[in-house]
C-alpha cells in the first residue's frame, strides 16, 4: 500500500493529459485535479453555540471532515450506514424530531442536507424552530407556558454532534441529482459522496460551555451594536436636559437554524423597516425645535439571544457612559416598540394590535395619540385594536428588558398579530421578502410617525392639515425591502451604498460576534454592515447642516455635536450635526480586560444578568461542503483510515482518481 501511495503521488508531479469522458483536460497539479473532481456547494452552516449550561447547533464531532454518501430522506427509510442525508424544506421539522426519538436512525446520520425552495410546499403549516414562548425566561410575568409561538419545535436550541447544511437554490439540483444517481447505482460500485468541513474549535479544544471557551480563547461572545439617535439633535453641552423623552424602538437582528440565513423579514425586520421609514418623514416636518417633547430612537443588536441589546442599553444608562451621552433614565416617559408588522394585511385592510404594559397615564395618553393618527387616515383602512385581556402580557419583546428593569415602566408594543404570532416563520430561514407585504408596512410608519408627531407636540389638538403633511415615502420603504431582505440588489443597493462600502451583498440579520474590546467609538472593521448602514442613515435623517458644510470630514468635525457620514464613500463624505451614537450589546456578565473576555459571577441587582446564560460562537478557521464521486472501496478506505495520521482530503484525492489514471495511462 505504501509503495502505490508512493507511486501515485509521483505521478500527480508529472504534466499529463487525460482524456475524460471525452473530454481533455490538462492537469498540471493536484489542485488542478481537484478542481476537476470537485464540485464545490453554495451553502449555509448551522454552527456550534456556546452557553455557561452547555452547547447547541451542529458541528462535525471530532477534528477530521466527515465524508459519506448521500441519500435521499424518506418518513420510513432506515440507514443501513453512515449517510449524507438530503433532506426538503417541509421535512426539516419532522425529521429532527425523529432524531431524538430514533435512536438507530440517529446514529447512522453522518452530516445533513437541507434543500432551498422559493416555494415552501406546507405553508399553511408553517416552520419555525424556535420556541413556544421564544426567551420566556425574561418575561415580566409568571405565564411562561402560554404559547406566543404554537408551531414553534424549538430545534434550534438542540445540539446536533452532525454537520448541517441549507443549500443555496444553484446548489441545490445538485444535490438532487447525486441522491437519484446513488439510488439508482445502489449495486455499483460508485457513489456520490459528502464532503462536510464544520470543525469548530471548541470541538477541538474540549470547551463545552461558554465560560471555559472564552478562558481558552476558542469562541466569542454573541453582539454586535445597537444605534441610537434623536431628532432633533441633543445639545449635550446645555445644562438644560428637562424635555421628557418619547423612546422609540425596533430591533435589528434575526436567528435561524442557519447562521447566515437570518433575513427575518416580518420578525423584527419589517418593523425596523417601518420605524426607518417614519422617521424619514418626520426628518421633512418643520418646527422640529419646538417640540416639547424630545424624539429618541434606538434600534437594538443581539435581541435574539437574551436581549443582548436593550440590556447593555439600559446598563450603559445606570453607568451613564459616552455611548448613551444625552439621554438620561429618569426623562423615558413613555416606551414604543414597533414589533412585527409586515403581515398586517388582510382583505384591503392593515390590521395592528398593542400590546401595553402596566396601564399609566403616558400609555393612555399614546393610545389617544395612535387613535388620533387612524382617524387621520380613514381612507388607509387602518385598524388599531387592543391586544386580548386574557394574554399573559406583553409578547417577547425588547420592552420585557425595560419591564424587568423597572416594572413600572410605561410602554407599548406594535405587533401584526393578537395573541399568537401571525408570522408562521418565526426564527426560520423562510422569514423572507415574500412573508411580508410592503402595505403593511407603509401603513405601520404612517402611524407611527403621526403617532410620535402627535405625543412630542403635546398637543391633543393637532390639525388635521399638520398631519396630513406628514407622508411615508413608499418608495423609500420598498427600497430598503430590496436592500436589507433580498439579495438582488441586496447590500449593493444605491442606497446603502449612498452610506457605507458593504463587505457582502446578500444580507443576513445574525447578530454575529464582538470581534474587539467594546467602544462608543468603534472601529469601522469591527462594526458589520447593517450597524454601520443604520448609523450613517439616522446621522443623516436626523442632522442639521453644520456650520462648516462645505468642508469634507478629512479636515475634522469640530462644531459641538458634528459627525462625519458618508466617511467610506469616495467624496461624499460629509459633516453634519447628529445626535447618532452607537452602543456595544454583549451580555452584561461579560468583561473585556487586557484583550480577553471574563464571566463575571452573577449579581443580585441585575436579575436579568442572573437569567442571561452568556451566548458565545464557536471559533472556526474555515467551513465548507462539496460533492464529489469515489469507488465503493475508497469509501472503505476513508471510514477506516480516519483516525490515522494520513490526511482524509489528500488520502481521498489519490484514491477516488487511481481508476482514471489508470484507463488514461493505458489509453496513451
Amino acid at each position: 500500500m505504501a509503495i502505490k501511495f508512493l507511486y501515485l503521488l509521483l505521478l500527480f508531479n508529472f504534466h499529463l493529459r487525460l482524456s475524460v469522458s471525452g473530454q481533455l483536460n490538462s492537469m498540471e497539479s493536484v489542485p488542478d485535479l481537484q478542481k476537476s473532481m470537485y464540485k464545490f456547494i453554495d451553502g449555509y452552516p448551522c454552527v456550534r453555540l456556546l452557553n455557561l449550561s452547555g452547547v447547541i447547533g451542529c458541528s462535525n464531532p471530532g477534528r477530521e471532515m466527515v465524508v459519506a454518501p448521500i441519500v435521499r430522506y424518506k418518513n420510513t427509510m432506515a440507514l443501513s450506514q453512515s449517510s449524507a442525508v438530503l433532506v426538503s424544506s417541509d421535512e426539516i421539522q419532522s425529521f429532527f424530531t425523529r432524531i431524538w426519538y430514533d435512536s438507530s436512525f440517529a446514529r447512522n446520520i453522518a452530516g445533513v442536507i437541507v434543500e432551498s425552495e422559493n416555494e415552501f410546499q406546507n405553508k399553511s403549516k408553517g416552520f419555525s424552530p424556535a420556541g413556544k414562548f421564544p426567551l420566556a425566561e425574561f418575561a415580566p410575568y409568571q405565564n411562561t407556558s402560554y404559547e406566543w409561538n404554537p408551531i414553534g419545535s424549538g430545534i434550534m436550541w438542540n445540539a446536533y454532534d452532525f454537520p448541517v447544511f441549507l443549500l443555496s437554490e444553484s446548489s441545490t439540483l445538485t444535490l438532487q441529482e447525486a441522491a437519484i444517481k446513488n439510488e439508482k447505482n445502489k449495486k455499483a460500485y460508485i457513489s456520490d459522496v459528502a464532503e462536510f468541513n464544520l470543525v469548530m474549535q471548541t470541538t477541538k479544544a474540549g470547551t463545552h460551555d461558554s465560560e471555559t471557551c472564552l478562558k481558552e480563547e476558542t469562541c466569542l461572545p454573541l453582539g454586535g451594536y445597537s444605534v441610537w439617535s434623536s431628532l432633533p439633535p441633543i445639545n449635550v453641552s446645555s445644562s438644560d436636559q428637562s424635555k421628557p423623552i418619547i423612546l422609540t424602538m425596533a430591533s435589528m437582528d434575526s436567528a435561524s437554524f442557519f447562521r447566515d440565513k437570518s433575513l427575518g423579514a416580518d420578525s423584527p425586520l419589517s418593523g425596523l423597516i417601518s420605524l426607518l421609514a417614519a422617521i424619514d418623514a418626520l426628518s421633512h416636518v418643520d418646527g422640529l425645535d419646538d417640540l416639547t417633547k424630545q424624539l429618541v430612537f434606538i434600534f437594538f443588536t443581539g435581541e435574539s439571544w437574551g436581549y443582548l441589546g436593550s440590556r447593555r442599553f439600559l446598563y450603559e444608562l445606570d453607568l451613564q457612559s459616552d455611548a448613551v451621552s444625552g439621554l438620561n433614565n429618569s426623562l423615558i416617559e413613555m416606551a414604543i416598540e414597533i414589533g412585527s408588522v409586515g403581515k398586517g394585511f388582510n382583505q384591503g385592510f392593515k390590521r395592528f394590535y398593542t400590546h401595553t404594559a402596566e396601564v399609566s397615564s403616558a400609555t393612555n395618553e399614546t393610545l389617544k395619540a395612535l387613535k388620533h393618527a387612524q382617524d387621520s387616515m380613514k381612507s388607509e383602512h387602518i385598524i388599531v385594536s387592543p391586544a386580548n385581556a386574557s394574554n399573559p402580557g406583553i409578547p417577547p419583546s425588547s420592552l420585557m428588558a425595560f419591564l424587568r428593569k423597572n416594572s413600572l415602566t410605561s410602554g407599548l408594543v406594535l405587533e401584526d398579530f393578537d395573541s399568537v404570532f401571525s408570522n408562521k416563520f418565526y426564527h426560520s430561514h423562510l422569514d423572507n421578502i415574500s412573508n411580508i407585504n410592503s402595505s403593511a408596512i407603509v401603513a405601520a410608519a404612517s402611524l407611527v410617525a403621526r403617532t410620535l408627531y402627535i405625543l412630542a407636540s403635546d398637543n391633543k389638538n393637532v390639525s388635521g392639515s399638520a398631519l396630513t403633511a406628514i407622508s411615508v415615502n413608499v418608495s423609500l420603504v420598498e427600497e430598503l425591502m430590496g436592500c436589507l431582505l433580498d439579495c438582488d440588489p441586496g447590500l449593493s443597493c444605491e442606497l446603502v451604498k449612498d452610506y457605507i462600502s458593504p463587505t457582502s451583498t446578500c444580507p443576513s440579520h445574525y447578530a454575529g460576534v464582538i470581534l474587539d474590546e467594546p467602544s462608543s467609538s468603534p472601529y469601522p472593521q469591527y462594526v458589520d454592515d447593517m450597524s454601520r448602514f443604520l448609523w450613517n442613515f439616522l446621522a443623516d435623517r436626523t442632522s442639521i447642516p453644520s456650520e462648516n458644510a462645505s468642508s469634507s470630514c478629512s479636515q475634522g468635525c469640530h462644531n459641538k455635536g458634528a459627525v462625519c457620514i458618508r466617511e467610506e464613500t469616495d467624496g461624499k463624505e460629509v459633516c453634519v450635526i447628529s445626535t447618532t451614537r452607537y452602543v456595544p450589546a454583549y451580555s452584561t456578565r461579560l468583561k473585556f480586560e487586557s484583550g480577553t473576555w471574563t464571566v463575571l459571577p452573577p449579581n443580585s441587582s441585575d436579575p436579568m444578568g442572573m437569567l442571561d446564560p452568556v451566548w458565545t460562537e464557536s471559533n472556526w478557521n474555515a467551513i465548507g461542503l462539496r460533492v464529489y464521486t469515489v469507488q465503493d472501496a475508497a469509501y472503505d478506505h476513508i471510514v477506516l483510515v480516519a483516525g490515522i495520521s494520513v490526511t482524509v482530503l489528500a488520502y481521498l484525492a489519490i484514491v477516488t482518481t487511481r481508476a482514471v489514471l489508470t484507463k488514461a495511462l493505458k489509453r496513451d
